[in-house]
């Protein structure tokens, strides 16, 4: 009886793990029936694009055709109007032909020419540049004790050689006569200045914006006369150590062209501000 039991309960084991194995291989099945069916409606979809996709493009390429089959016609009649043209004014055309390959010629010598000029031009303004870097440097070994002090900056900016000067190296306080040290660092610029060539030499006043005093309104009634009195004697002494008078010139600004870093509210940037500067530049 033992045995039988054993028996049976095996056997009932067995069905049970046998109905169990059946039903998950159905749902496999089913799972992947489903996802087959999924995939035939995305490759529908795909197809239906590309067909829709295929249709455009032909389309555009049809039109296309169309648009280069109405060029060719365009141009075709284009050809047989100029052909007319030609045939009907040979003479005329020949003339043109022959009238525009002269002003060919010309414009392929202008060109010639605008290059020799620009070539020209190139050379003469290195020329320049190198006789203002010689000056330059000529300058700046003069006045090198005066560059050291302070006193005096020259700078080069696009062919123009500027010095500047504080006034109170030429000048003393509220005067425009050049005093003995001022007549002395001018001395030694008149060799540079007497051998220059085709510059001209610009003498320029400035002061700050403090009003001429009561004592010395009498002579010089505002800032005007005082900047334009120091430029002029400046411009007197270089003329009478032989410095061509006829590149020299003076002008006064009184106090209406201050450095641009220079504030004439502040005792040091109204220092700054009285100044000769002597300008190089070329002669136009």
């Amino acid at each position: 009886m033992k045995r039988l039991l054993a028996l049976g309960l095996l056997l009932g084991f067995a069905l049970v793990m046998g109905g169990c194995v059946s039903m998950g291989k159905f749902e496999r099945k089913e799972q992947e029936a489903l996802n087959l069916d999924k995939d035939l409606k995305t490759l529908q979809q795909q197809h239906d694009d590309l067909k829709k996709e295929n249709k455009a493009q032909i389309d555009k390429l049809n039109s296309d055709v169309a648009g280069l089959a109405n060029e060719k016609t365009r141009l075709t009649a284009d050809n047989l109007e100029m052909d007319k043209v030609l045939k009907s004014s040979k003479s005329e055309s020949l003339i043109k032909i022959i009238e525009l390959r002269q002003r060919v010629a010309d414009l392929e010598a202008a060109d010639v020419k605008l290059k020799e000029n620009i070539l020209s031009l190139q050379k003469t303004k290195e020329d320049e540049v190198k006789k203002v870097s010689v000056t330059l440097e000529e300058m700046t070994e003069k006045m090198k004790e005066q560059i050291a002090k302070g006193d005096l900056t020259i700078r080069e900016l696009r062919g123009k050689l500027t010095l500047d000067m504080k006034a109170e190296l030429l000048f003393d306080s509220g005067k425009a006569e050049i005093k003995p040290e001022g007549v002395k660092v001018l001395g030694r610029m008149i060799d540079t200045f007497s051998a220059l060539q085709g510059k001209m030499i610009r003498i320029e006043g400035h002061t700050d914006n403090k009003p001429i005093t009561a004592a010395l309104s009498k002579k010089y009634p505002t800032n005007w006369e005082l900047s334009a009195a120091r430029a002029i004697n400046v411009t007197r002494y270089l003329e009478q150590q032989g410095v061509d008078p006829h590149i020299l010139s003076a002008v006064g600004h009184s106090e209406f062209q201050p450095k641009p870093e220079a504030d004439n509210n502040t005792e040091e940037g109204r220092a700054s501000n009285r100044r000769i500067e002597i300008i190089l530049v070329n002669k136009e």
